[in-house]
């Protein structure tokens, strides 16, 4: 437990400052990447990273917005043409709003955990794409031509209208975007080799600035136009209350938005405040971290922010710096409300093509090529994941890819969790349990199986086929008793305890001796509430053990000891009739 001192308070301090400096171009460029105006990513990085800061379980998450989450609300928003960006952006106060309350509903129904069932592959392939179409959605701005088509038509036609049909390239503002990216790459190789604080952003977004100033291609001429895209003017002011615009035809083609976005940022955020407890061993409440993003993303609706979530960059700016506790946030949303308020007016001069710039840097970043790269040569499913998620991503669109990959994740792990295994074994000389060889005899006089698998339902009709085989093979064999050992077997549901019963009283009926050995408490409990007495005899029931086969030799043992006096008796019986 941190007791919050002096010291603590300046770790969270510079760790504050240092991410405060950075979320300024991001929340700028991210609301260009959004396609709406920069204000509101500004307002994300204030009330979203608060929020989130002061609800969350992780010491180290900075919230607020984030290139994956924007490209989606860009996907989302993309209804609407040019001329409605008024409507836009009420429908964005309306996404977020709906985003939030999802992920509320998620929080308060304890579905937290069931994030960690999304496949890696799909969070790799999602990311790709995003990438590429965040590359792709930057290129107008970088070449200082003005999109075309319509919201209606997919991005990569729009991209060849643009480049075919549009205005002749800016040869300015291709420049500016060159400078950038030289600057930035630099200046990244020379905070990481010095350890410098990471204002490498922050710094290349003043430096270019400043020089296209002096340049004179951000200010105005007499037309009233600028030789180059300008990020525009910015209220010097905080978010304030607002009621979004709800239209009911709006809510309809939002929603696999909102349901893309909320499971998103879910994966997000709960993916980087894993990463980063891995090494501070903190625990993590991952319920209370889905709460504090719906309740972040249902307050920036109502207050006129960009819908966010888990950023990485931020996140692990934060813990690099030293932060201690969640206050950094909160120190973080402080500062960066503070440099709105005395620096809002500088916002106009800022070049459209160098936030464009900084975007494609983002996009590079976003493809860990090391781990796509792994997953593909892991197997042919992963590749086949991956890919299927990417193309979706770029053919359908983000929102819908991310419900194509939850879909295929329920789709690989349903099948797999499905399956059970079932083992014969044999009690040899030295009264070793070990799997029985091909070819090796059964045991004398009973069957020994164990089982291993997940007793949900999905496992019901392989549980099924098994213990109807093991049923038949005693049949052939002619043997009477039949030993399953369950100490491998799992989450027991009404379906599969329904097959395990309904074999127990076919088998009593048959006049099989059905012993169960290394049954575990979970097991054992569903028994007693499902009286399972009446199909079995508790003296049958062999209780897991601490010892790895106590439980299976203490069964094995009274099923030989009934078997010697049983053929003592037939012994018996016969010599009586001799």
């Amino acid at each position: 437990m941190i007791v919050y001192g002096r010291d603590t308070l300046r770790r969270d301090l510079i760790a504050g400052l240092t991410v405060a400096a950075i979320s300024l171009p991001q929340g700028m460029a991210y609301a260009l990447l959004a396609g709406v105006d920069p204000r509101y990513g500004l307002y994300s990085a204030i009330l979203v990273t608060a929020v989130a800061s002061i609800f969350g379980s992780s010491s180290h998450l900075i919230n607020g917005p984030t290139s994956a989450i924007s490209l989606v609300v860009f996907s989302a928003l993309s209804m609407f043409d040019a001329d409605q960006r008024v409507e836009a952006v009420q429908a964005m106060f309306l996404l977020g709003a709906m985003v939030g309350a999802i992920q509320i509903a998620i929080a308060v129904l304890r579905l937290g955990d069931l994030t960690r069932y999304i496949s890696e592959s799909v969070i790799l392939g999602f990311m790709s794409a995003a990438a590429f179409l965040l590359a792709v959605g930057q290129v107008s701005n970088a070449l200082g031509v003005r999109d075309k088509g319509t919201g209606a038509q997919h991005i990569l036609y729009r991209l060849w209208l643009t480049l075919t049909a549009g205005d002749a390239i800016n040869s300015k503002a291709v420049l500016v975007t060159a400078v950038t990216l030289v600057l930035a790459i630099g200046l990244r190789h020379l905070v990481r080799r010095y350890h410098w604080p990471q204002f490498d952003m922050l710094a290349v977004l003043l430096i270019v600035g400043v020089g296209a100033y002096l340049a004179g291609w951000t200010v105005p001429g007499s037309d009233g136009r600028t030789a180059i895209g300008v990020a525009g003017a910015i209220p010097g002011d905080l978010p304030s209350f607002h009621v979004p615009t709800v239209q009911l035809g709006w809510a309809a083609d939002l929603a696999s938005d909102s349901v893309a976005i909320a499971f998103l940022g879910l994966l997000e955020a709960l993916a980087i405040a894993k990463s980063i407890a891995h090494q501070t061993r903190q625990p993590l409440d991952f319920n209370r971290q889905c709460l504090a993003e719906g309740l972040a993303n249902l307050a920036g609706g109502f207050f006129q922010c960009l819908p966010g979530s888990g950023s990485l960059s931020r996140s692990a700016i934060n813990f690099q710096a030293g932060a201690a506790t969640r206050f950094s946030g909160i120190l973080t949303a402080a500062f960066v409300a503070v440099a709105v308020i005395a620096f809002a007016p500088l916002a106009r001069y800022v070049p459209k093509p160098a936030l464009a710039a900084l975007l494609l840097l983002t996009a590079s970043r976003l493809v860990d090529v090391t781990r796509v790269v792994y997953a593909v040569r892991a197997s042919r499913l992963d590749a086949s994941v991956v890919a299927i998620t990417a193309l979706s991503a770029v053919a359908f669109g983000l929102d819908l890819a991310i419900i194509i990959g939850v879909a295929l994740s329920i789709l690989l792990f349903v099948p797999r969790a499905a399956k059970m295994r079932a083992v014969e074994l044999i009690v040899d000389d030295y009264d070793v349990v070990r799997e029985r060889l091909s070819s090796e005899a059964s045991n004398d006089g009973f069957l020994l199986y164990d089982l291993e698998g997940e007793l949900f339902f999905g496992a019901g009709p392989e549980l099924e086929r098994i213990l109807h085989r093991i049923k038949e093979q005693a049949g052939s064999a002619h043997v009477r008793n039949i030993l399953l050992r369950l100490k491998r077997v799992r989450n027991p549901d009404v379906v599969s305890l329904e097959h395990l019963e309904q074999f127990l009283r076919d088998a009593r009926r048959e006049g099989l001796s059905v012993s169960l050995a290394g049954v575990r408490p979970d097991l054992l409990a569903a028994f007693k509430r499902l009286n399972f007495a009446a199909c079995i005899d508790s003296d049958r029931i062999f209780p897991q053990g601490a010892d790895e086969n106590s439980a299976t030799l203490a069964a094995v043992r009274q099923i030989q000891s009934e078997l010697s006096g049983q053929r003592a008796r037939a012994r018996a019986r016969l010599n009586y009739r001799v």
